[in-house]
């Protein structure tokens, strides 16, 4: 799309925005607030994108803690949105203990979501420590953000659009002749073969205006590995903030970016194409967001519903070959001694046998935003979507936890680096499967 013809989907998105509200016989009962809160780092905190021992030096743009809340009748949910790589279930359930304790509103109804930016501060210990300082903050400004968009609730309309975008993302995983599989592979080498699996394409756009017809925000679905400025000290939203800031001149003051299912999809193109900026996807999909909803409709939602379930998941088997690295198609990215520092950590945290997994439903009418506390791969977003048909089904994966990569069980016969043992993958390969099928359980009402 050249940049006249964004220029005239961006007009058209202006003057789709400005159509004012029908009216309507009797109150209307589905209201929608959303706010945003400025969580950017001090100079010196650990960031997280690589293990490697950086932090922030610089600020390339501002990250945030970016909330909506949707209320029906005497339901009640809350999106929270954080432009950072992950979020672990314990900071999950601080959020959500602050979000009850400060404005009343059921903790058990906030999903927390990460972007999976890589520009952003460190959440777990990995080239070096956290700041519990800045976590603290973090749960504290999460809390603020819901609370905010809580007061600023007002009787809304929503209105749902798809577009397909084929040139951001691309599966970075590449098949090879001899059976296994090259994260981050090259169609340069001769013995590439092929993509090892799909991407999902979709863009989808859930936009949020008042019954004045003022946009109030926007959640924007899309999947995608956003890895810009991983590995030195300037700290960025990355393109997900890149989209954010440009729908915020279209007309939609908070948008959210929702992460889907982004295991095995990068913006680098194996292709050996030249890799796009950070600016450049941003622009791309603000483009595309604003094509979804040109043909849009706008609805008053008579459906509100939440859901949720924790899974005991257990972990991967542990072998020889494992340990060392050595095994068919095993894959370590890293610093040297990176693997050997850490794998004694998660040998003694594997002890306990198991691990929990919470997926959560949220549908406002026929969608449904499916929570995935992981990296897990596009098929699995796939699989989601296309099993809880006739739901326009969202994979909003990094939410509410992180259990690392994961792959399909298929994957794991050929190897790669999200399928090989240490800090990426700690779990039994049909984990993602288990959370996908208990996303669709749910959005079916089972």
């Amino acid at each position: 799309m050249n940049p006249r013809q964004r220029m005239n989907l961006a007009a058209a998105f202006l003057l789709l925005l400005a159509l004012p509200a029908p009216a309507q016989d009797g109150p209307a009962t589905f209201k929608a607030g959303f706010a945003e809160v400025d969580i950017t780092p001090p100079m010196g905190t650990p960031k997280q994108g690589s293990n490697s021992k950086t932090v922030a030096s610089s600020v390339e743009d501002p990250i945030y803690a970016r909330a909506a809340v949707f209320e029906l009748g005497s339901e009640r949910v809350a999106v929270l949105q954080l432009d950072t790589a992950l979020i672990l279930s314990g900071e999950t359930a601080a959020i959500r203990a602050k979000v009850a304790k400060d404005h009343g509103f059921p903790g058990d109804r906030v999903m927390v979501a990460a972007t999976h930016n890589h520009a952003g501060p460190a959440l777990i210990n990995e080239g070096l420590p956290r700041s519990e300082s800045y976590v603290a903050t973090l749960i504290a400004k999460g809390a603020e953000a819901v609370g905010k968009a809580l007061e600023a609730r007002k009787d809304a309309q929503v209105a749902l659009g798809v577009a397909f975008e084929f040139n951001v993302s691309f599966n970075r995983r590449i098949l090879m002749r001899d059976g296994t599989t090259r994260t981050h592979g090259s169609f340069k080498d001769p013995n590439a073969l092929a993509f090892e699996g799909p991407i999902d394409p979709e863009v989808g756009v859930l936009a949020v205006r008042g019954r004045d017809g003022k946009m109030l925000g926007a959640l924007v679905n899309f999947a995608c590995h956003p890895t810009h400025h991983w590995n030195d000290g300037v700290v960025s939203a990355g393109f997900p903030g890149v989209v954010a800031r440009l729908l915020k001149e279209q007309g939609i003051p908070v948008p959210l970016f929702l992460q889907g299912a982004a295991g095995n999809m990068h913006h680098q193109d194996p292709r050996g194409l030249p890799e796009k900026s950070m600016e450049e996807i941003g622009k791309i999909l603000a483009a595309d967001a604003a094509k979804a909803l040109q043909s849009a409709k706008w609805t008053t939602p008579a459906t509100l519903k939440a859901s949720s379930r924790t899974l005991s998941l257990p972990f991967r088997t542990v072998t020889e070959a494992d340990l060392q690295g050595t095994g068919k198609g095993m894959q370590r990215f890293g610093e040297k001694g990176y693997y050997d520092r850490k794998i004694p950590e998660l040998l003694e945290y594997m002890k306990k046998g198991n691990d929990e997994g919470e997926v959560q439903v949220f549908r406002i009418d026929d969608l449904a935003l499916a929570s995935q506390p992981s990296e897990s791969f596009a098929e699995l977003g796939l699989r989601i979507k296309e099993r809880a048909w006739p739901v326009r089904a969202w994979a909003v994966c990094y939410a509410n936890g992180m259990l690392g990569y994961l792959p399909t069980e298929e994957c794991f016969k050929r190897g790669g680096y999200e399928c090989t043992f240490g800090p990426p993958s700690l779990m039994a390969p049909d984990t993602g499967r288990k959370l996908a099928d208990a996303a669709i359980e749910l959005i079916r009402g089972k």
